[in-house]
């Protein structure tokens, strides 16, 4: 990415620093504790999966024994560790039993810690295998099929039936989207735990259950295959069940997900601890399967001024981007928020998201960048919207952004039919084209205003990180800093599914996706 803002190095690499200090304080903090649905998550990487006569999953029925006993500080897998060398049940086999009240995983004898984790070890490899799999399955894929030109489009489906959204994924994928995602029932985050099976039925989206991601997978490849593209597959890891859909996404090779802690909870009030602890795990496992990311820092600018706002923007990519790389992610999957939000009417408007989005690519050049549509200022002018739609699509093409969500020219009036969806395709599809090489012929004014602004936001967002460095991100949360929402670091949903950790606590996934065992296994 050639440089045009004359942004100055060494207040980046301040930003980076500041970053970093407040990305440790996080680490700090979730270092002793784990959560329910940490635990849930382990088990279903196990290969514990189903549910039970009341339809409740099962590994919510071992883990809310546990719970509900205190037992969990020493974690799950020491429970079925043991279960496993008394009883030479595979993990499945032995949720079906407790579920069934034929076992009790507190009423087995002691074993040493090697050798609870010599009976997990199977298990944990076999596991571990086919994510990385799946991951060789995607880099076949994008080898032989390939992808669309940068920026990709994004679309998504929202039918709340899953073969419908096949359909309707298929026929986007046909019109040119090269990335769709399929939204997830209102308030599915807020559930703690993740439905089950193929689903026919939501409330403005479809539910995400590992059924519903295969048979999406498989529409997806079947219409690659036919067109000769790749078509990236995204849905939500976020919410109360976070590390639990993740481990669902790499198992059936998602591409991206939605995965950001500070999304769920500034706008569904989830607990800062229980939903920073889940991202960590939640990440090294997008880590490990070669996932995507995506942020959600777009969203402080439909609660705060999108202009005044900007930098918040900017210090939340920073504070991102040093959280992921701690969770094992490389640049590369650091798909960083942004959007082009200002009021379509203020003078000089495009000129302040191109410098926006120009500084982003500049500060984060290794990172597939998912720029936003605007949507906070739609009025139900079709027209309208179909035109800033046009300017947002110009904007995204000329600063060389990777990941483009298309808006539709219906936003404010109805969810988007699949001519909606046709229309937005086609003028994302001319401007990018005749606008293709446009970045590589224009240079910003020096000083002008495209310099000024940008330079402007990296001020202030680099004065805002060195604040949060000396406070800490929860107090940051806590006085309203980013979307103009306060939030409390004992408040919000979730909390009591927070554990403290026993000294003999261990994790044997994170274990080996972080590397911390010697000889682990890494993904290919």
């Amino acid at each position: 990415m050639e440089k045009k803002l004359n942004l100055d190095q060494e207040k980046i690499e301040r930003a980076r620093r500041a970053a970093a200090s407040v990305a440790e304080g996080v680490m700090e903090e979730i270092k002793p504790r784990t959560t329910v649905a940490v635990e849930r998550t382990i088990l279903r990487l196990l290969g514990v999966d189903g549910i039970d006569e009341a339809e409740i999953p099962l590994p919510n029925v071992l883990v809310e024994k546990l719970h509900a006993v205190q037992a969990l500080p020493c974690g799950v897998a020491h429970w079925m560790g043991r279960t496993i060398l008394a009883t030479g049940k595979n993990p499945q086999e032995i949720a079906r039993e407790v579920a069934e009240g034929n076992l009790d995983l507190l009423d087995q004898p002691l074993y040493s810690n090697e050798e609870i984790r010599g009976a997990l070890e199977p298990y944990v490899r076999e596991g571990l295998e086919w994510i990385r799999e799946q991951r060789r399955r995607r880099a076949k894929f994008l080898e032989t099929l390939g992808t669309g030109p940068r920026p990709l489009l994004y679309v998504i489906v929202a039918t709340g039936d899953i073969y419908e959204d096949v359909i309707q994924a298929k026929s986007a994928a046909e019109q040119g989207a090269d990335i769709v995602a399929v939204i997830r029932s209102t308030a599915q985050s807020l559930l703690d735990y993740v439905p089950y099976g193929a689903t026919r039925e939501g409330f403005g989206g479809t539910f995400a259950t590992q059924e519903n991601f295969r048979i999406m997978r498989q529409g997806l490849d079947e219409i690659g295959e036919e067109i000769g593209r790749y078509i990236y597959l995204v849905n939500y890891c976020s919410g109360l069940a976070m590390p639990e859909i993740a481990a669902m996404g790499a198992l059936e090779r998602l591409d991206m997900m939605l995965n950001d802690a500070m999304y769920g909870i500034l706008f569904r009030d989830i607990n800062m601890q229980r939903t920073f602890i889940d991202q960590h795990f939640s990440r090294m496992i997008n880590g490990y399967a070669g996932i995507i990311i995506n942020t959600g820092e777009d969203n402080y600018l439909t609660t705060a001024d999108p202009y005044e706002a900007a930098h918040t923007v900017l210090a939340s990519q920073f504070i991102n981007e040093q959280l992921g790389l701690r969770s094992g992610l490389a640049n590369e999957q650091l798909g960083l928020g942004h959007a082009f939000e200002l009021d379509p009417d203020k003078e000089d408007g495009w000129l302040l998201e191109v410098a926006q989005a120009q500084m982003a690519r500049e500060i984060f050049p290794e990172a597939p960048l998912k720029y936003m549509p605007p949507t906070k200022y739609m009025t139900g002018d079709i027209f309208k919207t179909h035109l800033v739609d046009g300017m947002f699509n110009l904007a995204g093409v000329l600063t060389g952004q990777e990941i483009q969500l298309l808006g539709m020219l219906t936003e404010a009036i109805h969810t988007p039919h699949i001519h909606d969806r046709t229309m937005a395709i086609d003028n994302a599809r001319y401007i990018m084209n005749n606008a293709r090489h446009l970045g590589e012929e224009i240079f910003f004014k020096p000083e002008g205003r495209i310099q000024k602004r940008a330079q402007q936001v990296l001020d202030e967002a680099l004065e805002m990180l060195g604040k949060i460095s000396e406070l800490g991100l929860p107090r940051a949360i806590n006085e309203g800093w980013f979307g103009g929402i306060s939030r409390a670091p004992k408040g919000g949903k979730g909390l009591e599914g927070v554990v403290e950790k026993e000294e003999n606590y261990f994790n044997p996934f994170m274990e080996e996706m972080s590397g911390e065992r010697e000889g682990s296994p890494h993904a290919d």
